[in-house]
């Protein structure tokens, strides 16, 4: 019998590899480490993934070194590299472009949905060595554009953005129009930063610039309701407030905000200030302004640095007058990645594999009002979403607006409500069913029974955890063989505030929160714990932003079993632990503490403390975390 030929792999690292190692981001020997790792792997693996699997490289920098350095890599074989563009489709595309040769590449892969618009520019400005500018989240500098005329960046398709390093950068439709480049000269001389954007964002930005230039560039006038509730709405938004209360007292009208979870106060007005800004918000959101003995609910649009945000309404009666809260709903376009919800390696591997990659199935994300459900639900939908799959979605109402998919938002008052939307839905050949949320048992019926007939579903509940999750269908009348056979993860999830970056500094727990967790001293001793002093960025509060945390339920036959014997929630969560690779919210929170991310103070205030968590090196190992 001969002995085994040694396994052989390309010894060339390839262009980019070559300038990575020639910058000092990448050593040869853990290049050479990451070709026999990818030789070993499916085909379609490319070697920056793997070094990015491996953790060698960070990818934002990998980006920005080869803006720096122009290749001579062509854009296809850039996208391919990246993992963009899979190597067929790229190979579909050039053979669509041999028949139809007026058109360039980029569009050809754009037209049959190859690729986003919004990846395919960003692969553009790393080959082309302009700054990306993703115009979805980036905001506009106002004071920027106070002395430039609108019309005139319409016409020459570019974006004043902000000031960088003393110099305004411009985005741009396409960096390479020699009348467009002179058209932002005329205002600017050549002391400008060339950027790339999408056409269509920057014709949308603009278009609502225009249509509010008089709003943008006025001076807020806080004497009238008009100018109190722009500047209230306006701050809301500059201070990255969820919602707004607006309450009325016996000798003032309070202003509050909640940001980061957390109500702040804005400002105090005087009482007489209250009947005209209930009035104002009743006349934007299309409200009953002579109704005041009664509740109300409305919605408005703002337009705010030329973005479009959708408010909701909800105006309430108190003994002092109408409590008016506004819910501002996430800004359109803005739909983060499955990669940057926070999820922790192993986790969110499994995740993609067992349940987004699953043909059918019910997969059910709860958490109560807040904890950022529809934020994942809406990561989940852009990940699957493709050409070849119809997604059909029934919401109340639409928050996030996503290319390519049929969305419906619910209006009770032409009696387009869930009920009758949901028997629709079914009617519309979808591969994918999203129901905003599971209300009542006629909403989980038919997620149950969409799923029985081949359909992937995605929905949201509200419970306490994963295991209530499965506990409050059983509650609903939905008999427990058919959620056995047709839910296959229950995805539960809080978001915490992050620790501000400026004002961190060293702590060690008290006994009292080691006592909470039944640790002992050493179990936290093996780790930097940080929290935030407190600094003006944060407004003194010591965190800033937030980070979601998770605890994923992939049923398998023991909790399928389980189910079928109706078993307590005691038992379902002790099934869980030992047979799925259960991490639980409070364990997933302790795991992000550890790494500096978050707090023991804000996991105790927001995590519920069902069973005493495992030991910290044993959850970052189930996680995945180095």
């Amino acid at each position: 019998m001969k002995p085994k030929a040694p396994h052989k792999f390309d010894t060339n690292p390839g262009e980019i590899v070559s300038l990575l190692i020639k910058e000092g981001l990448l050593t040869s020997k853990k290049a050479q480490y990451a070709m026999r790792v990818k030789s070993k792997l499916s085909p379609g693996k490319t070697l920056l993934d793997t070094l990015k699997d491996l953790k060698y490289i960070d990818e934002e920098k990998v980006k920005d070194v080869l803006r720096k350095n122009h290749l001579s890599l062509r854009i296809g074989d850039l996208m391919v590299e990246f993992g963009y563009l899979p190597q067929e489709k790229l190979n579909a595309a050039l053979s669509i472009q041999k028949n139809q040769k007026n058109k360039r590449l980029g569009q050809i892969i754009i037209e049959n949905q190859y690729m986003s618009e919004s990846a395919f520019i960003e692969a553009l400005s790393v080959q082309l060595g302009f700054p990306f500018i993703d115009l979805s989240i980036q905001d506009v500098d106002n004071k920027l554009l106070e002395n430039i005329p609108i019309k005139w960046c319409i016409a020459n398709h570019f974006l004043p953005v902000h000031m960088a390093n003393d110099k305004p950068l411009v985005a741009f439709a396409d960096p390479f129009n020699k009348s467009d480049i002179q058209g932002a000269q005329k205002l600017f001389g050549k002391n400008f930063i060339m950027g790339i954007a999408s056409p269509n964002m920057i014709e949308k930005k603009l278009e609502r610039l225009d249509s509010g230039t008089a709003q943008t560039k006025g001076v807020v006038d806080e004497n009238t309701a008009i100018g109190i509730v722009d500047s209230i709405i306006a701050n809301a938004i500059d201070q990255g407030a969820s919602d707004i209360h607006i309450e009325p007292f016996d000798e003032r009208l309070q202003v509050r905000f909640r940001v980061d979870g957390i109500l702040v106060p804005f400002k105090m007005f005087p009482i007489n200030a209250a009947s005209m800004v209930s009035a104002r918000i009743k006349i934007l959101c299309k409200a009953n302004i002579a109704e005041k003995r009664r509740h109300q609910d409305g919605r408005m649009s703002f337009h705010h640095q030329g973005n479009s945000y959708d408010l909701r309404t909800s105006f309430f009666v108190t003994v002092f007058g109408e409590k008016i809260v506004l819910r501002i709903l996430n800004r359109i376009d803005q739909v983060i990645k499955i990669d940057g919800i926070g999820m922790q390696p192993k986790m969110l591997n499994r995740f993609r594999e067992d349940v987004l990659k699953s043909p059918s199935g019910v997969m059910i994300i709860t958490g109560p009002t807040g904890s950022g459900k529809t934020t994942t639900l809406y990561s989940c939908v852009s990940d699957i979403s493709n050409p070849q799959t119809s997604i059909v979605t029934a919401e109340d109402p639409v928050e996030y607006v996503v290319e390519g998919i049929s969305q419906c938002s619910i209006d009770a008052g032409i009696n387009r409500t869930f009920e009758e939307t949901l028997r629709h839905v079914v009617r519309q050949d979808p591969d994918v069913i999203v129901i905003g949320e599971i209300r009542d048992n006629y909403s989980a019926g038919v997620a149950v029974h969409a799923s029985l007939t081949g359909h992937k579903v995605l929905t949201s509940f509200h419970t306490e955890d994963s295991i209530s999750g499965l506990i409050r269908l059983m509650n609903m009348d939905i008999e427990p063989f058919l959620i056995a056979s047709t839910v296959n993860c229950v995805l539960a999830q809080r978001l915490l505030r992050r620790i501000c970056p400026h004002c961190k500094e060293d702590y060690r727990p008290s006994p009292a929160d080691l006592k909470l967790l039944e640790y002992g001293p050493e179990e936290m001793a093996k780790y930097d714990l940080v929290k935030g002093r407190g600094c003006p960025v944060c407004n003194h509060t010591g965190y800033k932003g937030r980070v979601a945390v998770f605890e994923m339920l992939v049923l398998n036959e023991f909790i399928k079993e389980a189910i079928l014997s109706c078993q307590s929630s005691y038992e379902l969560r002790r099934i869980a632990l030992e047979t799925t690779g259960l991490v639980t919210l409070m364990e997933d929170a302790l795991s992000k503490v550890s790494t500096g991310v978050t707090t023991l103070d804000e996991t105790f205030r927001c995590i519920p403390r069902l069973s005493p968590p495992r030991p910290i090196s044993e959850i970052n190992r189930l996680l995945g975390v180095v």
